[in-house]
């Protein structure tokens, strides 16, 4: 009977090791760590979800679980009087995420006191017309019919798309959301942030707080190589610093999002591997890097980070309901935690498509603008920016069917913000979708519409 038991025991076992990956989302050779992270992402996006964004609890939960099966065993505990939310796996790894106004979720790792005291006046909005205010007034009714229907169809197929919209001459020409989501709920853009960091750097050359050729970036930088590389490496993602952007238990970018104190500690201990300029390899660890420069440039404070944000980009754009994230240590979140609404997503798209200018108002240079949508020197793709994806710069476009001088803000889930100059145009996608979308198709066939605002 024992021996019975113990051969049942080795199978069990022996199935569990083979079909981890599958079933829970990782292998248990990375237990340890996978508990870590599995408690930290849902801790962390279950408190953004549920008090930035409003979701239902079992909405989160099902958002949570298109990562990980494993996640549906995470144990989470909300508490709504001190706006912080706790997960445990089986008791095991637990770790809480506060909320705290104005800069939403952060996980509580070592010490957090530096967000305590941040503090923001909100951004109210003028009855003006979007962009300035919140008002939309010239829907195109063959365009609002088009993205309905894209809407209807995206979620009878299980795609989750949550939020399209369509702005054509600088104004919004169509909208659709799906329910419970409206045009102001913040939505996580997940790596469309990285342009937003781009763009607040943009910002900062403009007030010449810096350059794009600055160097000596860092004080541990100093003594080797790394002290040659610039703002460009970094934004351009060429910078030849190794970095692991695989999502798994163990790799750079989990613990950098989900378990480390400061996210771009993990990416200022990264190896220079290859030669700056001559190889693109996508990193949030760089954006993460760049979030550092920002706070230190700012005087090394949250409150001043916060203070910059608001003041030289959400007010004069008109971006009251977007909320940028920091880590535990009080730096903002670049490579991945900015929730906005469809409508201030559309309207950092706005921003770059009118060359930098809003409301009369230069924010971004126009030569910032052009050297962000033009192309890495990389060797082996050069169709990426300022953090900014491209249609252009090598032999093949990266979506064939779009005008060639397209380039987007891209994130997971499939989100998207889309600038197309050529068609003075920008088109919005938030979603939570698995697997692919059909984005490009979905663009390629508003864009043939031919509409123009009344």
């Amino acid at each position: 009977m024992i021996r019975k038991t113990l051969v049942l025991l080795t199978i069990l076992v022996g199935i569990l090791f083979y079909a981890a990956p599958s079933v829970l989302g990782f292998s248990l050779l990375n237990l340890g760590q996978a508990l870590n992270v599995s408690t930290g992402m849902s801790a962390k996006l279950a408190c953004s979800a549920k008090y930035i964004t409003g979701l239902e609890e079992q909405q989160i939960v099902e958002d949570l679980a298109s990562y990980s099966p494993a996640a549906r065993l995470v144990k989470l505990t909300y508490s709504n009087a001190s706006k912080q939310v706790t997960a445990s796996l089986f008791g095991m790894a637990q770790v809480s995420a506060k909320y705290r106004d104005n800069i939403g979720c952060s996980l509580e790792l070592g010490d957090t006191s530096s967000l305590d005291d941040v503090a923001i006046e909100p951004i109210l909005l003028s009855n003006q017309a979007w962009p300035l205010g919140n008002k939309v007034l010239n829907l195109n009714a063959q365009a609002q019919v088009r993205l309905e229907h894209i809407l209807h169809q995206d979620n009878q197929q299980g795609l989750n798309t949550r939020a399209l919209l369509m702005v054509k001459n600088g104004e919004i020409i169509a909208e659709s959301y799906s329910e419970n989501i409206t045009h102001n709920t913040p939505l996580l853009g997940w790596s469309m942030g990285k342009s937003l960091t781009a763009i607040m750097l943009g910002r900062m050359e403009h007030l010449n707080m810096l350059t794009m050729t600055k160097t000596n970036l860092f004080s541990q930088w100093q003594e080797d190589k790394r002290n040659k590389l610039t703002l460009t490496h970094l934004l351009q993602m060429s910078s030849g610093l190794a970095f692991d952007e695989t999502y798994a238990p163990g790799s750079d970018a989990t613990h950098m999002l989900f378990t480390a104190h400061s996210a771009s500690d993990v990416a200022l201990v990264s190896e220079l591997v290859k030669t700056p300029a001559s190889h693109f390899s996508y990193s949030s660890g760089t954006t993460n890097l760049l979030s550092r420069i920002i706070h230190h440039q700012l005087g090394n404070s949250p409150q001043t980070d916060v203070n910059f944000l608001y003041q030289e980009l959400f007010q004069p754009l008109g971006m009251s309901h977007s909320v940028f994230e920091p880590d535990s240590s009080g730096i903002l979140v670049g490579s991945s935690y900015i929730y906005a609404s469809g409508r201030d997503w559309a309207r950092l798209g706005l921003l770059m498509l009118n060359e930098g200018q809003v409301n009369q108002q230069q924010l971004l240079s126009r030569q910032w603008i052009k050297a962000a949508i033009a192309p890495n020197s990389s060797e082996n793709d050069k169709r990426y920016g300022f953090q900014f994806w491209l249609n252009y710069g090598d032999k093949i476009q990266r979506w064939p069917s779009l005008p060639t001088d397209a380039y987007a803000m891209l994130g997971n889930r499939q989100q998207s913000v889309m600038i197309i100059p050529s068609k003075n145009t920008v088109l919005v996608r938030i979603g939570w979708t698995k697997g692919t979308y059909p984005m490009e198709k979905n663009y390629h066939a508003l864009l043939n519409l031919n509409v123009i605002p009344k």
